[in-house]
């Protein structure tokens, strides 16, 4: 019997400092994507902001997470003055492992930033001083673009007013925090297709827009569904919302044409007046007055490429209120 224990103390023992090493190893070593690079300096020209402009607040949607919404209205659109200051908060209550407050990134957020050190946090996840953010920024869809679209974001947020705020620190909780330093990864930058290219062209803007990451069925930290085929829920203040499937299936966007695809974002372009939201009516996270401003040829080419995808059947009820 005590030879039997002293194995199973020699056992706790070595499985302790195996947890000591391990926990040590991503404290102190990841995330490991590389420095930032120190030779990028971004020219910043006309050309270059207005291209970061609409990639920002029509695209890649910084506005979307930057800002704080308003979910008393339909969509959650901005309030006014908050835009690119930070502010919104992903918490426990949405289903997130830790409390996250988006960054201020005008230039009273990140002016002592270098412009590669900007770069690896859009393309990798790693703040300044080396720390992972959470992916609800799709970092890993960012990682996949061209460069020369990053750099424009860049330069559009170097011109922005500085905006002064104080933010909370985000939180993750245990064990996800250690978890969290697991997840950045180097950037794959690619080249973007040339537009002529609908179906090509198009999935850059799927991928750039991360529609995947709430089209996609997601369950207990993973996803689960067909790339696409909707299914992912949120809770929302009034019910559940779930994704809908953007595959060519009947169930999805099988009976869709191109002019109606293009019609449903331009209806909520700069003349619509968001409707205050009930107990009971429908609400959504898609940030569909940012989605609005998209230029019709980029949403044609979105459709193209959805409409080239394997159709999958999924049915979706798209939202389920609390009363």
């Amino acid at each position: 019997m005590k030879k039997f224990l002293k194995i199973m103390a020699y056992f706790a023992s070595g499985l302790i400092a195996l947890i000591i090493i391990a926990v040590a190893y991503i404290s102190l070593a990841l995330p490991n994507v590389g420095p930032a690079p120190e030779d990028l300096k971004v020219e910043i020209t006309p050309e270059k902001v207005a291209h970061g402009k609409y990639l920002a607040n029509h695209v890649m949607l910084c506005a979307d997470c930057h800002s704080v919404r308003d979910f008393s209205l339909f969509s959650g659109p901005p309030v006014p003055g908050t835009e690119m200051t930070g502010g919104e908060r992903f918490d426990q209550t949405m289903g997130f492992p830790g409390v996250f407050i988006s960054a201020n990134i005008t230039p009273f957020g990140i002016g002592d930033w270098t412009d590669g050190e900007i770069f690896r946090l859009i393309t990798t996840g790693v703040r300044k001083d080396g720390s992972p953010i959470f992916p609800v920024m799709p970092y890993h869809s960012y990682g996949l673009i061209d460069q020369e679209d990053i750099e424009a974001v860049i330069a559009y947020l170097r011109t922005l007013e500085p905006v002064e705020t104080a933010h909370p620190k985000s939180k993750a909780d245990f064990p996800f925090n250690f978890i969290l330093r697991t997840m950045p990864a180097k950037a794959q930058l690619t080249k973007k297709p040339d537009p002529s290219d609908l179906v090509a062209y198009g999935g850059y803007l799927v991928n750039a827009s991360a529609c995947a990451d709430c089209h996609t069925k997601f369950e207990n930290g993973s996803y689960t569904g067909e790339r696409l085929a909707g299914g992912r829920s949120f809770e929302m203040p009034n019910g559940t919302l779930t994704t809908s499937n953007l595959t060519p299936h009947p169930s999805g966007l099988g009976n869709w044409t191109k002019e109606m695809f293009v019609q449903r974002f331009k209806m909520y372009g700069e003349h619509y007046v968001p409707e205050k939201v009930g107990a009971d009516d429908f609400q959504t996270i898609m940030p569909w007055m940012m989605y609005a401003g998209m230029r019709e040829s980029d949403l044609e080419a979105i459709f193209a490429y959805l409409q080239s995808l394997p159709p999958v059947e999924n049915y979706i009820e798209k939202f389920k209120p609390n009363i």
